[in-house]
């Protein structure tokens, strides 16, 4: 008798231990779900009100929206703008911005040059005059066919951008009178030479045979859509044929 009682107590034991007790099999309730416990309905407990997420207060209003307590966009940046700052600002338009609006600002970047729609230059006395905030706003959440970069741009770097694109304007409408005495007198002084290797640096354009007439006569790789697409001139290279 004691021994059948211990086989069959073995015989519990490991089919205990073979049993699978799976956590998504255990009881629960799933976010949303209802349920008759709470008064309310709701298996999931409401936050208290006026809970705010830890590093999500967001109370400098300037800062994260570019606008002021009465929704105009402010014209003066909400952060202390230096050398690093605007070079970090550089970097990022580099890596977001230019491809549509070109290195220098001016709407011809590398896929306009493709065949999509350009965008308006940074240099048009419109967006020269715009409010920081503006120009903040816009990389915040998009503008026309531009999309926002508020998923891709902390709001740090999107005030460096702003700030690099002032910079950039500056460089197209700076005045001769801004300068020092002596920065003044070197003016002009930049031989032959040392402009072209500057530019072969810093190029306006990539250098492109299809492009020799753009933005007259865009080229249009096969398959790209674009304002520009049905009429392009066709491709010199074969691989964009």
């Amino acid at each position: 008798m004691r021994a059948k009682s211990a086989a069959l107590l073995v015989l519990s034991l490991a089919a205990a231990g073979c049993a699978r007790l799976d956590m998504q099999d255990q009881p629960k309730y799933r976010p949303q779900r209802p349920s008759d416990f709470f008064a309310d309905g709701r298996s999931e407990r409401q936050p208290v009100e006026g809970t705010i997420a830890r590093g999500a207060l967001n109370e400098d209003t300037e800062f994260y929206t570019g606008k002021d307590a009465s929704g105009k966009d402010i014209d003066a940046f909400p952060v202390a703008v230096d050398k690093a700052f605007v070079e970090r600002g550089q970097q990022r338009y580099d890596i977001y911005c230019a491809p549509c609006h070109g290195r220098i600002g001016n709407g011809l970047g590398m896929i306009v040059r493709r065949g999509f729609k350009q965008p308006p230059s940074y240099h048009i006395d419109r967006l020269r005059t715009a409010p920081v905030g503006h120009l903040y706003d816009v990389v915040s959440n998009g503008y026309g066919a531009m999309q926002d970069y508020a998923m891709q741009l902390q709001p740090r770097d999107r005030w460096a951008i702003v700030a690099y694109i002032r910079a950039l304007q500056y460089s197209e409408n700076a005045n001769v009178n801004d300068l020092s005495a002596d920065a003044r007198t070197k003016i002009g002084q930049a031989t032959t030479a040392e402009l072209r290797d500057a530019l072969a640096h810093e190029p306006l354009a990539p250098p492109d045979t299809d492009f020799t007439n753009f933005p007259a006569v865009p080229a249009t790789p096969s398959g790209v859509p674009g304002v520009n697409g049905a009429g392009a001139a066709p491709s010199n290279q074969p691989e964009r044929k």
